[in-house]
């Protein structure tokens, strides 16, 4: 069973830039397509962005898309997920999510089996 780590939130203003990391451990992540969901309070989990496990496949949320990039290292077991341009919209819990039998991505939370325990992201105004 994989663990799996976030890291990186913090508080920010707007326009500026984090970079969330999620380590995963106990098991190799490299045949597994990986995601990033937010949960804002008082909301649904919402799909941010997923990457197959070979990395060739890439999808965004619409309210992402040019200023979120999601990424993988195979070999350090990491998946990364670099925000510019930060918005207030953008505050939430940002939880790193992994499927074992993804071959591609899904924007479902359901198909995802293991997840962290989450990074808070905080934008000013």
């Amino acid at each position: 069973q994989v663990q799996l780590v976030e890291s990186g939130g913090g508080l920010v203003q707007a326009g500026e830039s984090l970079r969330l990391s999620c380590a995963a451990s106990r098991r190799p992540i490299s045949n597994y397509a990986m995601a990033w969901f937010q949960q804002a309070p008082g909301k649904e989990r919402e799909f941010v962005a997923g990457i197959s496990p070979s990395g060739m496949t890439i999808d965004y949320a619409d309210s992402v898309k040019g200023r979120f990039t999601i990424s993988r290292d195979n070999a350090k077991n990491t998946v990364y997920l670099q925000m510019t341009s930060l918005k207030h919209e953008d505050t939430a819990v940002y939880y790193c999510a992994a499927d074992p039998d993804g071959v591609r991505t899904s924007s479902r939370a359901g198909v995802y089996d293991y997840w962290g325990q989450g990074t808070q992201v905080t934008v000013s105004t």
